[in-house]
This record gives structure tokens, C-alpha cells and sequence, in this order.
């Protein structure tokens, strides 16, 4: 299994545009070693972590998985990060759209995370957190760049790149990790799920539910539209 060092080293290679023989050159290994590294195969020790975090201008915590901010920056605990949820009529000012799905989108996914903490898999609750982060990179970067007179240097990814979906390679790789780390987790004969079933869900998150009701309504009208619309073709 690819380790989530082994993935961003391969992915923060793809992100400078240098191919495999000159990353390994540049570090000072052969590309063999290196398309080991990346793929899993074999772990590095630390003289090539400090080459590659200096190569790729990265902390070593950013480089093996163990934060999502470059320069090493880490949350120490739930409660040091800013919740806006808390706030005092907290509403986005303009567009009653805007507050509505936002608060939809709000309660679904921390309904979804806290079945995943029940789960206890940091595997797939790092995985959903990447594939989440990286929709909303996406959607926000496409609003960034929509007027045409943003820099696109605020983003470390080249707007070449970014446009032509490494994104959603990141999403998909990121989607395979989850499903895979639920199999996993499901292998596991000590392994338990929390309840699902609506009552439970209602029990539970008496607050909250209608909103993943909602989402799971209107999402599943909208894709059983899309397979309509395929099989009358």
C-alpha cells in the first residue's frame, strides 16, 4: 500500500514539472531508488527526507502526511481551530442560497465525520478529509481565476496543470483510499460500524439529520436523472 509519504513525494514531483531522472539526479539517487520511493516499495531514510524536503521546499511533517500545511504549521487539537459555526448570526450576507447550502453542506459533513470517528479508521477519515479539501480547492480556485485578473501565484499548482484535472486525479486517488480503508476496516473482526439505519441517524443528530436527509434526496434525484437520460439515449 502506497504510504502517504510515498504519494506526496510523487505528487509534489508531478507539481514542479520535472520528470523522475531529474528529481533523482537532483537528489542525488537513482531513478530506480526513486520510482521506489514513490511507489511504496521501499522507505528512504532520513538524509533523503531533508534532501527531498529541501528539493521540494516542504517541511518533513508536510512530506510524510503528518499535516496539510506546507511549512509544518499543525493543528495541535479540535479545539484550537476557529469554528465560524459558533458565531453570532452567522449568515452569509447577500444570498439566502448561499446560507442555506452552506449549513446543509455544514451538518452533512459533520454528521459524516463523526460516524467516521465512531468508525475510529484515521485512514478514511484522512482520506474523506482530502477529497473534500480538494473539491473545495477546486471550486474555489475556479472562482479565484474567473474574473482573469487574479494571480494565479497565490496557488503553488500551475494553472496548466491545475485546468488540466490534477485535481481530480488527487480526488479519485483520494476516493480509492477511503473505500479502501472501510474494506479494511470491515475485514477486521473486532471492527464495528455505528447504527445508520434512519432511526438511529434521527436519534443521534436530531439537530442535524434533515440536512444529510436533504442532500441525499436531492443528490440521488439528480444522478437518477443523469442514468434516465443515458438509458433513453
Amino acid at each position: 500500500m502506497v504510504s502517504d509519504f510515498s504519494r506526496s513525494l510523487s505528487l509534489l514531483r508531478e507539481e514542479k514539472g520535472v520528470s523522475q531522472r531529474a528529481a533523482a539526479k537532483e537528489l542525488g539517487i537513482s531513478q530506480a531508488l526513486l520510482s521506489h520511493y514513490e511507489n511504496g516499495v521501499r522507505e528512504p531514510g532520513l538524509a533523503f527526507v531533508v534532501r527531498a524536503c529541501n528539493y521540494y521546499n516542504v517541511s518533513a511533517d508536510f512530506l510524510l502526511g503528518r499535516t496539510l500545511s506546507r511549512d509544518g504549521t499543525t493543528i495541535l487539537d479540535a479545539e484550537t481551530l476557529y469554528d465560524a459555526s459558533n458565531d453570532k448570526d452567522n449568515v452569509l450576507r447577500g444570498s439566502v442560497m448561499a446560507t442555506l447550502s452552506k449549513k446543509l453542506l455544514v451538518n452533512s459533513i459533520g454528521i459524516l465525520f463523526d460516524l467516521l470517528g465512531k468508525v475510529g479508521s484515521k485512514k478514511a477519515i484522512r482520506s474523506a478529509a482530502d477529497y473534500l479539501s480538494t473539491a473545495i480547492y477546486k471550486l474555489f480556485r475556479q472562482l479565484y481565476e474567473a474574473p482573469g485578473t487574479n494571480s494565479p501565484d497565490f496557488f503553488s499548482v500551475s494553472t496548466t496543470r491545475f485546468w488540466a484535472g490534477m485535481p481530480g486525479v488527487d480526488m479519485t486517488l483520494s476516493e480509492a483510499d477511503y473505500v479502501g480503508a472501510l474494506e479494511e476496516h470491515a475485514r477486521d473482526r473486532n471492527a464495528t460500524f455505528p447504527p445508520m439505519h434512519h432511526a438511529a441517524l434521527a436519534e443521534n443528530y436530531p439537530g442535524t439529520y434533515q440536512s444529510l436527509l436533504q442532500i441525499v434526496h436531492t443528490t440521488g434525484e439528480r444522478v437518477q436523472h443523469l442514468s434516465s437520460c443515458r438509458e433513453e439515449k
